[in-house]
């Protein structure tokens, strides 16, 4: 099979296994795509095909690169309005312990950064355009819970929150989480 046969039928986004269906010596292959430019390395295992024309969108890495996974915090909040400045980390809560600096990824100029998160918290995102983002109530509970403060106090749109959802879903964290997102919610007035 030619190397543009196979491009044909790999996704914009593969794996080094999905090559190996394909090719009896993946290592050539990537490596000679490689330095063509038909394929391009995100992380290690992890390629994009560039053959394909259209360069996947960040939260579309960001959730193939580790499964299962959301998008969530100060990322989430802007794609949903809530938070007006523009955040140039993307955040991806996973169950994968595999987190912290030094597995953090730069994508189309953005830091993608991993956090854990326990397995009982890993819940209020929807699926969207081929990757998982946090409601807008839960990536504010994360972004509480994970920063252990309430960032960008001034800059959050807290009209565009659904309140009954924010307490529903604050139930499951910490008290000092609900403690502060009580306090941004229900502001004391001198």
């Amino acid at each position: 099979m030619t190397s543009v046969k196979i491009l044909q039928q790999l996704p914009q986004l593969f794996r080094y296994a999905d090559v190996e269906k394909f090719t009896g010596n993946a290592n050539v292959f990537l490596t000679r795509a490689l330095k063509s430019g038909m394929v391009g390395r995100i992380a290690r295992g992890v390629y994009v095909n560039a053959f394909l024309k259209n360069r996947p969108e960040i939260e579309e890495v960001a959730c193939f690169l580790r499964t299962p996974s959301y998008i969530s915090c100060e990322w989430a909040l802007n794609r949903h309005g809530v938070l007006l400045q523009s955040p140039v980390v993307c955040t991806v809560l996973t169950l994968s312990t595999a987190v912290g600096s030094a597995r953090n990824l730069e994508y189309g100029g953005v830091t993608i950064e991993f956090s854990h998160l326990a397995a009982r918290l890993f819940t209020g995102f929807e699926t969207r355009d081929g990757f998982n983002l946090a409601l807008p109530e839960k990536a504010l509970l994360d972004t509480i819970y994970l920063r252990k403060a309430i960032p960008f106090r001034d800059e959050l749109d807290l009209d565009l929150l659904d309140k009954r959802r924010l307490d529903r879903l604050a139930n499951d964290f910490p008290g000092q989480t609900r403690k502060l997102v009580h306090e941004l919610i229900c502001p004391v007035t001198p």
